[in-house]
């Protein structure tokens, strides 16, 4: 029994020593230090700024690649047969109707005019002496001196004279014609393009190469193409029973040039290709812009910006979306205060710094603006409405 009480007394100290110890982590609990509000419990509730997503007006816009043409593509080809002799305009240059462009040297047509005309005179002979021989005639037959049939037969002479004089007249217009085919001028107003034959070169109307080219460039065309896809969005957004009425529609574009300037005057689609090209899976399509200063030049590039007028759109800052697996994503406020991530179909706006939600999101959601990257789906939030959805997105 003696032996037993050391060990018994050793026992009750040890539990005394876990009480004690028991009692001291209660109290650093009670303190602040640790348990609920201490490192191991829940994050606290932090402030996050909200936009309350209204509908709003905005214009979005499409850059479509094009081609600039003249409005007239002119292919100058001779049609007479003969040298280079004079070219009264440079490459590039601008000229009017009309204006002589080039002299082809073919000394066969002045010859031909030449015999036309001493034809002509000799034609002109026949028919006086016809008509001559007529007058003399005419009193024999009244007379009586002479037959009727002399008279006819006089009378025939000089028709057939007259038809011979129309036709050597014939011959000389056509002469003139010919010759006047060595003087190329231009048939509309318009730009010179390249002239590949120098002065001296052998042309001919089989020439397979032009003599030069003139674009008629007051307007020009820009063609562009629109995929099948954006086909189909565009006829079934404009009102219209055709294609021709839904252009009627469109509102005005404008011309990127190659230097990324927006040119000055705005152009009005026209025409529209309705096929769909099998190889390029595309239609094309054709605006046509003024260009009274002549700056459009046939051959050269741009774009062509057509413009969607949207009156309920739902704007949200493209700051405040992710992208995950190439979708988009944004937090929205549940009802529970907790952020709820919420996949989106968004159409950039031309200012680049905010988004046209078309699916998703509804008008009166709130969603969440800055610090997104730090969110989980649930996370309890203190949303904060911001003053301005334009505020946010201008910024």
């Amino acid at each position: 029994m003696r032996n037993r009480l050391p060990s018994l007394t050793a026992g009750l100290l040890a539990l005394l020593s876990l009480a004690a110890c028991g009692s001291k982590k209660d109290d650093t609990a009670a303190d602040g230090k640790g348990g609920k509000d201490g490192k191991d419990g829940p994050q606290p509730i932090k402030d996050y700024p909200v936009l309350v997503v209204k509908p709003d007006t905005v214009t979005l816009y499409q850059d479509y690649p094009a081609t600039i043409q003249g409005q007239q593509n002119v292919e100058i080809r001779p049609k007479v047969d003969g040298f280079v002799e004079a070219i009264y305009v440079d490459e590039g240059a601008s000229v009017k109707k009309g204006q002589k462009l080039f002299h082809i040297s073919a000394p066969q047509y002045e010859q031909a005019v030449r015999t036309a005309r001493a034809g002509i005179k000799t034609a002109q002979a026949d028919v006086d002496a016809a008509r001559m021989n007529v007058r003399k005639v005419q009193p024999l037959v009244a007379r009586g001196i002479i037959s009727k049939y002399e008279l006819e037969s006089a009378e025939y002479t000089l028709e057939s004279k007259l038809a011979a004089l129309a036709q050597a007249q014939a011959t000389l217009s056509n002469a003139l014609t010919n010759l006047g085919y060595t003087t190329i001028t231009s048939p509309v107003d318009g730009v010179m393009g390249t002239i590949p034959n120098k002065i001296g070169s052998l042309v001919s109307s089989t020439s397979a190469d032009p003599l030069t080219t003139v674009s008629s460039i007051g307007n020009v065309y820009a063609y562009f193409s629109l995929s099948e896809k954006a086909l189909l969005s565009f006829t079934r957004r404009r009102p219209g029973a055709t294609l021709q009425d839904k252009l009627a529609h469109v509102p005005d574009v404008r011309l990127v040039l190659a230097d990324g300037t927006v040119y000055t005057y705005p152009g009005r689609v026209e025409t529209a290709i309705g096929q769909i090209n099998t190889e390029t899976g595309a239609s094309s399509f054709r605006a046509t812009f003024p260009n009274p200063q002549g700056i459009l030049r046939s051959g050269s590039s741009g774009s062509v910006r057509t413009f969607q007028h949207m009156d309920k759109a739902l704007l949200i800052p493209q700051s405040a979306t992710y992208e995950l697996q190439g979708k988009h994503f944004a937090y929205v406020v549940g009802r529970d205060t907790a952020a709820h991530a919420l996949p989106i179909t968004v159409v950039p706006t031309p200012d680049g710094n905010s988004f046209v939600v078309q699916k998703g999101l509804k008008a009166g959601q709130e969603v969440v603006l800055e610090g997104i990257s730090a969110l989980k789906e649930g996370t309890k939030i203190r949303p904060k409405v911001t003053k301005s959805a334009r505020t946010e997105m201008s910024g």
